[in-house]
């Protein structure tokens, strides 16, 4: 017979079921949360007394890069930013890691737990690298995880949109989700990329912009996957990296990008590098102009968000936008690795820092809050700093007191670039976060928008992931340190102390296609790939624990 464990006597915060800090015990068998047993006779075989504590479900980043081909690249080109950093030491449950901004795969599932998080995608790989990520994934231990695979630039999906065939182009984003064994679909730059590997400094600037050779704009590449996206009814919806990230005046593309999404659903990732004002080449003019946006989003249900909030000091920028990536290596002098995935993807990688006295980072740090503060249903914004490029997911708990302590917020601020103290709405928001607040934006809405219903709740057919917090008016210090991390039923951390070597499971997906569209696909890849057809797709056995997630209307 399974074993009961109950929590009880915590402070819940389960904002999907309307628990608000209520003292509510929580019953737990099989990995799963169950009702509390009718029989009076029944006993817990474990009991952890959770009084005084703040229970929440485990957390979720819902957009991150931990695996695949450009994590590897950027922990080799890193060095130094290891040489000094803290060591992940070997112990009789856990495996030996190296931290930095691109942790090791172990130290990065250690890490995520021991900061309460029990679930995380990876937000960007090529679907010709999946198998590759895959073995990552299998190597990051703690956590349930997934990926998004890249179909922006890709050349196949472009020719079927420009030949004006949405039935073509629905069936190959199915069988590629599948073959690849992905979460969701990725939009990196679209056609940006593709006009960078043909041209000299190329890029598209607008979302009307011809894609070089195959005559379509960023606009028709939007709408055609997000049309594609909703009628395979994956889970989550097309997650987009706009076009002209990190540049002055990019506001208005992701305007247009949103405006694009008409009658679709999408997600506009690390939307704070996409809500700058400003004239190109002029730094002085560097701005917010997130209220605009703010406002379409608050009235825009079809559409949601996470932030990408930047955190001052040191990180590696690693970004499927290969232009971006050669652009912050002119703007950091940094080195620079750029790489190109054959009909599909692209990369850049370059060592960065965010200044607090620097205008522009100044401005980016503020824009983030300004999105937190100023959006308006936490259900449609979910939290995160694109690890590593806005900064490391460690740094989630000083985000958390920012959003908490508006007297924290207004000191801190006193520490940035005083044009940005004095242009910035963030010095007459006073709007304080709730822990309910948080809850949400770190567990409930992530599982919402990524559609993962046994997740970021408590309710009866939960999965069992589950972080207890000893309250503190510090709320960084709260965060920074849970009492202990339940996964699938199992104390994982306590106090910091991986206590179980827990492995989690993927998340993938595989769409209902037409599965006579394969022949015509099989015909285009073995023209035009360096590998053969039958030896692209990722069967299920090669995933460590895998969970296929129905396609289904909401």
């Amino acid at each position: 017979m399974s074993e009961f464990f109950k929590i009880e006597g915590g402070y819940v915060f389960d904002p999907l079921n309307t628990i608000d800090g209520q003292v509510h015990d929580i019953w737990i068998r099989d990995g799963k949360i169950i009702s509390p047993p009718s029989d009076p006779s029944v006993r817990p075989t474990r009991t952890l007394n959770a009084s005084g504590l703040v229970v929440m479900p485990g957390g979720i980043d819902m957009h991150s890069h931990f695996a695949g081909p450009k994590v590897n690249a950027a922990r080799k080109m890193r060095p130094e930013d290891k040489r000094n950093a803290e060591k992940v030491l070997r112990t009789s449950k856990t495996h030996s890691g190296t931290m930095g901004s691109v942790p090791s795969t172990f130290a990065t599932g250690y890490k995520y737990a021991g900061l309460g998080y029990t679930t995380a995608f990876d937000a960007a790989v090529p679907p010709l690298s999946a198998r590759h990520a895959h073995e990552e994934l299998a190597d990051t231990p703690c956590i349930d995880k997934g990926f998004f695979t890249l179909l922006g630039n890709n050349h196949y999906v472009m020719k079927s949109i420009a030949d004006q065939e949405p039935e073509k182009l629905r069936a190959f984003v199915g069988w590629l989700t599948g073959a690849a064994k992905a979460y969701a679909i990725k939009l990196v730059n679209p056609g940006g990329v593709e006009v960078w590997k043909h041209r000299a400094s190329g890029n598209v600037h607008t979302v009307d912009e011809v894609v070089d050779h195959f005559g379509v704009t960023p606009r028709d590449i939007i709408r055609g996957l997000a049309q594609a996206v909703d009628e395979l009814h994956m889970p989550h919806p097309i997650h987009i990296h706009a076009n002209n990230l990190g540049i002055p005046g990019n506001w208005e593309t992701t305007m247009r990008t949103m405006e694009a999404l008409e009658g679709h659903r999408g997600h506009i990732t690390h939307i704070q590098f996409h809500s700058y004002g400003g004239g190109d080449g002029d730094e002085d003019t560097f701005c917010s102009r997130v209220q605009p946006l703010v406002d379409y989003v608050n009235s825009h249900e079809n559409i949601t968000v996470d932030v990408g909030h930047i955190v001052f000091g040191d990180t590696t920028s690693m970004t499927g936008d290969g232009p971006l990536g050669y652009f912050l290596h002119n703007v950091f002098g940094t080195k620079w690795f750029s790489s190109d995935t054959e009909m599909e993807a692209g990369c850049g990688i370059a060592p960065i820092k965010y200044r607090n006295m620097s205008m522009v980072h100044a401005w980016q740090w503020a824009v983030g809050l300004e999105w937190y503060l100023l959006m308006e249903d936490p259900w449609r914004i979910a939290m995160s700093t694109d690890h590593p490029n806005g900064g490391t997911f460690l740094s989630y708990p000083l985000v958390i007191r920012l959003l908490m302590d508006r007297t924290y917020r207004k000191d801190f601020m006193k520490t940035i670039h005083p044009k940005v103290r004095a242009g910035s709405v963030l010095a007459d928001l006073d709007r304080e976060y709730t822990l309910n607040e948080i809850a949400i934006i770190t567990r409930a809405s992530p599982a919402k928008l990524l559609g993962l219903k046994n997740k970021g709740h408590l309710g009866v057919g939960a999965d069992a992931d589950i972080t207890i917090y000893t309250p503190h008016e510090n709320k960084q210090t709260m965060f920074e340190l849970p009492r202990f991390v339940i996964k699938s039923g199992n104390i994982i951390v306590e106090q910091g102390d991986i206590r179980h070597n827990h492995f989690g499971k993927t998340f993938h997906i595989a769409p209902e296609f037409d599965r006579g569209a394969e022949n015509d696909i099989r015909e285009w890849f073995e023209q035009y790939y360096s590998i053969r057809f039958r030896n692209y797709p990722v069967s299920a056995d090669y995933l460590h624990g895998e969970e296929q997630v129905i396609c289904e209307r909401s």
